[in-house]
């Protein structure tokens, strides 16, 4: 599948709580979380270099209609939940349509 809508967040956790931030993060790629659906084909989660509480998320989506969806689910709700009382201040996104590029891990 192909990425047809993504976009990219940046997220500043309260001071000390950018592990945990990472690690929560991280389960939107377990089972039955957003980033373990098929559509959802890219799931990068970074840590700013020179500032360790800011965290980048990276997500590519076959299609913006079905991020929307698998957003609006229990599991993926339950996540924001709880990535909301980590935060230091208002996450910001920037969407984009993807082109071409390549990931290996």
């Amino acid at each position: 599948m192909i990425a047809q809508y993504g976009f990219n967040a940046t997220l500043t956790a309260r001071p000390g709580m950018g592990d945990r931030l990472v690690d929560l993060l991280l389960t939107g790629l377990d089972e039955g979380s957003p980033g373990a659906s098929e559509h959802c084909v890219v799931y990068l989660v970074s840590r700013s270099a020179s500032a360790p509480d800011v965290v980048h998320v990276t997500e590519g989506w076959t299609s913006e209609e079905e991020h929307h969806r698998i957003f609006a689910g229990e599991a993926a709700q339950a996540i924001v939940t709880q990535i909301e009382g980590l935060l230091a201040k208002e996450s910001q996104y920037t969407d984009y349509v993807p082109v071409r590029g390549k990931a290996a891990f």
